[in-house]
């Protein structure tokens, strides 16, 4: 029609790789503005700017880090857009309108494939239809459980009114799931520490959201298998189970005897305790214990679990699981002096390996030229400047009381770096590099000394 002509974006721009990150831009400013009227705001005066757009920002990018207090400070309008913006910014803007293509017309054009394939890294473009549809499934699946639960247990033990107490569940169960930091409680899941019926259902939506859901969908048909699971979905369960251990048994024997984080809990909650601490700092977010009175090498743990992030495709951050043991299997074969990285009975192509490596050498100088911006900007130990840095790359939200103390620059290095997190490193990069060309030749080969 004439009409869809007139309107069409440029191929440059149209492109999935730009179309991505350009998705989450808008809807970030479209967060802004809705997040400014004045029915969004707790009390007579309107929003600041800078915090509508930081809110927004960290919403869009399931962050969950915060300047103000979103129990006290946004009304519960304001909380509702808070809630709808990380449930898009969760299953990802051109997931979310492909979802809803597909249930409405049940069509999809190849631009929107392409799109999609690019969010959620399916390899093949028939997998992407079926797959949405077990996206949204899931989704709805895991946050309405996970709501029940938490309201039933909010109502008999926490809140007298059954409202509340349903309002409450569902706003956690949403950002459980969709591993975002934000809660309706100025001390997040603090009044709640050691009660397994609440950590546990909220650490299991955000482990489940965590592992991607290509992970969940391969799960869902072959759990009994693990035989038959892909290179990927290995990578992800076992690497995910093995990082939950290191990071939960750190931190519960680190910590143990720490009475400014659990060393007043029984024995059963500080187990529950650390549970939750080694699922969190993955990208949960949400804590049960000051993070800013915990030991140096229980910050250390969480730095370096933020940075891997969780699952690809997942509503998880970092350089993803897969990425890090990955990188893992590249040393080993070197160790063992192997010309190919092999996983198992799988052999890993070079485009992958200098993909891993991309991705980890850009996170790490993001991470760390961010925490060194902080360090300019504001004057914070670099410990805590790493730790804050590394939480809103992670799109984790985890703070140790730093981010509301910023000023505006500390908070437009913490948006880039939320942004960046969550839209990809690679795909970022790729967006102003589109075009790759196919070499006509070889240049000779020379090895400089290495070490």
């Amino acid at each position: 029609m004439p009409w869809r002509r007139r309107f069409r974006l440029p191929a440059s721009i149209a492109h999935p790789v730009r179309l991505l990150p350009l998705a989450f831009l808008s809807l970030i400013l479209l967060g802004t503005l809705a997040l400014l009227t004045p029915f969004a705001r707790e009390g007579e005066s309107d929003p600041a700017f800078m915090d509508a757009f930081f809110t927004s920002t960290s919403a869009v990018t399931v962050t969950g880090l915060a300047t103000v207090d979103t129990g006290t400070y946004w009304s519960p309008i304001g909380q509702g857009i808070i809630l709808v913006l990380v449930e898009i910014g969760g299953i990802g803007i051109i997931a979310m309108t492909t979802v809803l293509g597909l249930f409405v017309g049940g069509r999809l054009g190849l631009r929107t494939r392409l799109a999609a394939q690019t969010d959620m890294h399916v390899v093949s473009l028939g997998d992407v239809g079926p797959l949405f549809k077990r996206v949204a499934i899931t989704m709805v699946l895991f946050q309405g459980v996970t709501a029940v639960i938490l309201t039933l247990r909010y109502w008999t033990h926490y809140f007298d009114s059954f409202g509340y107490s349903l309002w409450h569940g569902v706003f956690d169960a949403v950002m459980a799931f969709n591993n975002a930091g934000f809660s309706l409680q100025s001390d997040s899941l603090t009044g709640y520490a050691g009660d397994y019926a609440v950590i546990l259902p909220i650490s299991v939506a955000v482990f489940a959201g965590g592992v991607g859901f290509p992970v969940l969908a391969e799960l869902y048909q072959s759990w009994r298998r693990p035989q038959t699971w892909t290179i990927h979905t290995r990578l992800t369960v076992w690497g995910s189970l093995l990082l939950l251990v290191i990071a939960a048994g750190t931190f519960v024997a680190v910590e143990w005897n720490n009475a400014a984080t659990i060393g007043g809990l029984s024995p059963v909650d500080k187990l529950v305790t650390g549970i939750e601490g080694g699922i969190m700092t993955r990208s949960g977010g949400l804590n049960s214990f000051d993070w800013g009175q915990v030991e140096p090498i229980t910050l250390n743990i969480g730095i370096i679990m933020m940075f891997i992030g969780g699952g690809s495709a997942s509503t998880a951050g970092g350089i993803k699981v897969t990425t890090f043991l990955l990188l893992a299997y590249v040393i080993l074969a070197e160790a063992r002096g192997e010309e190919q990285v092999r996983v198992g009975a799988r052999a890993i192509s070079a485009r992958t390996i200098r993909t891993a490596l991309s991705i980890a050498l850009i996170a790490i100088g993001l991470v760390t030229g961010g925490a060194m911006l902080l360090m300019l900007t504001a004057e914070v130990a670099f410990a805590d400047a790493l730790f804050e840095s590394a939480s809103a790359f992670g799109t984790v939200g985890l703070t140790t009381g730093l981010t509301p103390e910023l000023h505006t620059p500390g908070h437009l290095v913490l948006i880039g770096l939320m942004f960046v997190g969550r839209v990809g490193t690679i795909t970022a990069a790729s967006a102003f590099a589109l075009r790759r060309r196919q070499a006509r030749y070889h240049l000779p080969e020379e090895q400089p000394i290495i070490g």
